[in-house]
């Protein structure tokens, strides 16, 4: 039987030690070692992990407790975790409501870096720094947000629950899933170009990607062309027509290197 670290490993966690019993904890991958995209809940004789880049299902191992736990205690630990759980999460979502109404819809320097210098979007300003917000919403209910900064840096609100949820902008047209917001701005102005109606989902990760669309009856995909080829993979799985940069990047980028007649056209040809 394959001890519950080395099962860890071989699903690209970077993980040395047992984490706690009963809560999910964040670690680094294999495919993106900068990033806490590994998440692990160790239960002891069993456990579920998940590497959020590239596994679609959480993953589960089971094996035997160690000796002399006294596993009704850990019970009420798990029980606790749970709780605490979904108290975080409530916390993540007020947040995410109190950023949002406490945000002004303006410029942001993230989104003239990435080719809109006119688009706008939630900024809330706290001592003089500007983030951008970006809601994220499951079943239609605010969950939380993704905050940027203005040279780039990604966050997440902390607690938040964040599979299945996502940002949409709704133009009445067929589904169109990927994992940026910059991604998503580039798709919609080619859209606009094609004068074509779309769907946009921002999922913020492959793996959300393949979550959000089962519940969906059709669509494309706008993959990222990362270097573990995880965008592509996931694209593929998903079954839909897919989009994907010839080069190494994702469509914000290849738009900004081409411009958006090239960038269109290379579109059109997978959505005809």
């Amino acid at each position: 039987m394959t001890d519950f670290l080395t099962f860890a490993r071989l699903h690209g966690i970077l993980i040395d030690r047992l984490p706690p019993v009963g809560v999910w904890r964040r670690y680094p991958t294999v495919d993106k070692p900068m990033h806490k995209n590994g998440a692990v809940k160790y239960m002891l004789d069993h456990a579920f992990i998940q590497n959020h880049a590239v596994d679609t299902e959480v993953e589960v191992w089971t094996g035997q407790p160690p000796k002399g736990v006294d596993m009704e205690r850990i019970n009420r630990q798990i029980q606790a975790a749970e709780e605490k759980k979904k108290a975080l999460q409530q916390e993540a979502a007020s947040k995410a409501a109190y950023l949002l109404k406490n945000s002004t819809f303006s410029f942001h320097e993230y989104l003239k870096r990435k080719g809109f210098p006119d688009e706008t979007g939630n900024v809330y300003t706290r001592d003089g720094v500007h983030h951008l917000v970006i809601p994220m919403r499951r079943a239609g209910r605010l969950a939380g947000a993704q905050v940027i900064s203005e040279d780039g840096e990604k966050k997440f609100l902390f607690g938040q629950a964040s599979g299945g949820a996502e940002f949409v902008f709704d133009n009445k047209g067929p589904h169109i899933l990927c994992e940026g917001y910059a991604t998503a701005l580039s798709v919609r102005a080619a859209m606009k170009a094609l004068k074509r109606r779309y769907t946009l989902h921002v999922c913020f990760s492959a793996g959300n990607m393949a979550r959000i669309a089962r519940e969906l009856p059709s669509g494309f995909c706008v993959a990222d062309n990362d270097q573990s080829g995880t965008g592509e993979r996931i694209a593929k799985q998903i079954g839909w027509p897919y989009w994907m940069s010839p080069d190494f990047g994702d469509a914000n980028d290849y738009h900004q290197q081409v411009g958006l007649f090239k960038f269109s056209q290379s579109l059109q040809r997978v959505f005809k």
